[in-house]
């Protein structure tokens, strides 16, 4: 059987897609498994898993250059090259696990005989449920791994795990090893502080990240690693200047490198962004600061 996986983005919807990936992979271990994502940071916490055998293949696409072309024609160009990839295999069954127009098209555009999809109640645009051949009914307000779970247990009939989820995630000694430079540099027993979000309302403020790590320190001689992309070291620095007690350091790890990070960290604390469910994969004990979104 050959199975589409659409899960595009972002770092946390691909994170939590992992575990009913894993089932399908328990469950069906003959099947040749693919995953359409989106070009960036997601896909960087996917490579590997074709060398891995928990992928056959991984297809990335570039939606947002199709929305960026002037004419007509490049649109259609770049279109038909990634098609193109899309194309190589004849799917069976395509699951859409994004619930969007364009991951439902791309469901359509792969000619996989069926295509799976929630119900439209559980869809973020329900217009997207025309291009599916089959919808799978999910209870309101479960967890979005257990959405997953359920539409991968309903679509293919497979037994899906309640508890103890898998996420495969295959690193390498280059990743252990950008991890190992991190805590070097930390010097000793570490707590990983994430302050960044994506946008203002899902900030918890720089000032007391820094009073924090202080707090860290004092109380239980654990020092922090401020993990932020390069993008965001304004923000990292902000952090650095509000922690009197000097026990902090900063890091702008790779996804995977984080993921290394994590697994070795004796606390995460991070607001709702990718890093933070990454954490949570990597089993790492987790503060999540959630605010008014």
């Amino acid at each position: 059987m050959r199975i589409l996986i659409v899960k595009l983005g972002s770092i946390g919807d691909v994170v939590h897609t992992l575990p009913a990936a894993a089932a399908i992979r328990r469950a069906l271990p003959e099947a040749e498994i693919s995953w359409v994502v989106e070009r960036g940071g997601a896909a960087e916490i996917l490579c590997g898993a074709e060398r891995n055998q928990f992928l056959r293949r991984l297809i990335v696409v570039d939606t947002k250059a199709l929305r960026h072309q002037e004419s007509l024609g490049e649109t259609l160009l770049i279109a038909r090259q990634q098609l193109r990839g899309l194309r190589a295999s004849a799917f069976d069954i395509a699951l859409d696990f994004q619930g969007l127009l364009k991951s439902a098209a791309i469901t359509k555009l792969s000619k996989a005989k069926r295509r799976f999809g929630f119900a439209r109640a559980a869809l973020r645009e329900p217009t997207s449920r025309f291009l599916l051949t089959d919808t799978v009914s999910v209870p309101k307000k479960i967890h979005v791994i257990r959405k997953n779970l359920a539409l991968a247990e309903k679509a293919l009939g497979i037994s899906v795990p309640e508890r103890d989820f898998e996420f495969p995630i295959f690193t390498d000694e280059t990743d252990r090893r950008e991890a190992d430079e991190i805590i070097e540099r930390a010097g000793g027993d570490f707590t990983i502080l994430n302050p960044a979000g994506g946008w203002a309302t899902k900030l918890w403020p720089a000032e007391n990240f820094g009073a924090l790590a202080d707090k860290l320190w004092k109380e239980f001689g654990l020092r922090s690693i401020v993990t932020t992309a390069s993008s965001e070291n304004a923000l990292a620095e902000k952090v650095l200047q509000n922690s009197r007690a000097g026990k902090i350091s900063t890091a702008n790890p790779s996804l995977k490198g984080f993921y290394e990070l994590a697994k070795r960290a004796r606390l995460y604390v991070g607001g709702d962004t990718g890093p933070t469910h990454l954490a949570a994969a990597a089993r790492a004990p987790i503060v999540g600061i959630f605010g008014p979104t």
